[in-house]
């Protein structure tokens, strides 16, 4: 079994998948592998295939865009997620729950 890192962007302002953004999974600074959010708001294939190592990774989304082609104002430009893989062999899930002016985020299942 090897582990891996999957999102899910749902914007909760309209109930919906947020579809189209661009995602990058970053470690120290370097970009492992990108992405974009498909009509369910998944991005089900990066880029590139990651190993995972023990350590902080760093999924970046950029939602200026998104909120953009909708015609609605928007606070963020981008929204960094910082999470720590401690199990290299475990499946991690990070899911993002947007809106225009606040977002949170949790690992899931």
């Amino acid at each position: 079994m090897s582990g891996s890192i999957s999102t899910h962007v749902l914007d909760t302002s309209l109930g919906t998948p947020a579809a189209g953004i661009a995602a990058r999974l970053e470690r120290e600074g370097e970009t492992l592998a990108a992405g974009v959010t498909d009509a369910d708001g998944r991005i089900r294939e990066w880029s590139e295939s990651v190993t995972l190592t023990a350590g902080a990774y760093t999924l970046r989304f950029r939602v200026a865009g998104y909120f953009a082609e909708r015609e609605r104002a928007s606070f963020y430009e981008e929204i960094a997620i910082v999470f720590v893989v401690a199990d290299p062999e475990a499946k991690y899930h990070v899911p993002l729950l947007l809106s225009p002016f606040g977002y949170s985020t949790y690992r899931g299942s």
